[in-house]
């Protein structure tokens, strides 16, 4: 009997398990292994970035919100991606020194990666699909979308390409104020 309690008791908790980016790993735009629960109780902007892109200059603006913010359990994540007119087209190692050489980027970065399509990344999946987030359903427009996740891993928020990175909506959203 306790068996069968405790096998029940599983397949509850396994069913009310509801995901989060915390699920996920993905590899640094170095070759490391990034464990995306060790944002527990940060609030994250997930960017897809592209480096020969009109929204490319959105780079000085993200480093000054990370900069600002990164004390205040705030960060900033890039995921270079060439699902846009190919503005990706750069290896890991040319896109790192591109984002350092041109606007400073201290903020993490990730390898290139697929934001749509057949090869889309499993995070990306999750951000984009309701029925995993929760949230929305949504399509990566662009470069430079923007996706806010809160301090508990759930999406809150999906910000347009050309929206600016200090945008009063996502400046308050970091604070923590209501618009």
């Amino acid at each position: 009997m306790k068996f069968v309690f405790f096998l029940a008791f599983i397949l509850v908790a396994g069913f009310t398990h509801s995901q989060t980016i915390y699920d996920f790993k993905v590899t640094d735009i170095s070759g490391n292994t990034f464990d995306l629960a060790s944002l527990k109780g940060k609030k994250v902007m997930i960017v897809n970035t592209a480096s020969k892109c009109g929204l490319t200059p959105q780079y000085e603006q993200l480093e000054a919100l990370y900069k600002k913010y990164q004390n205040q359990n705030f960060v900033v994540i890039g995921f270079p991606a060439n699902d846009f007119m190919k503005q990706e087209p750069g290896s890991n190692e040319e896109i790192e020194s591109f984002c350092h050489k041109n606007y400073g980027v201290t903020f993490p970065m990730m390898a290139k990666i697929s934001v749509k399509g057949k090869e889309m990344h499993p995070l990306y999946n999750f951000l984009t699909s309701k029925s995993l987030n929760k949230f929305q359903d949504s399509d990566v427009k662009w470069n430079f979308q923007k996706y806010l996740i809160d301090e508990n891993g759930k999406l809150v928020k999906v910000i347009n390409p050309s929206t600016a990175p200090n945008d009063a909506e996502i400046i308050q959203w970091i604070e923590g104020k209501k618009s």
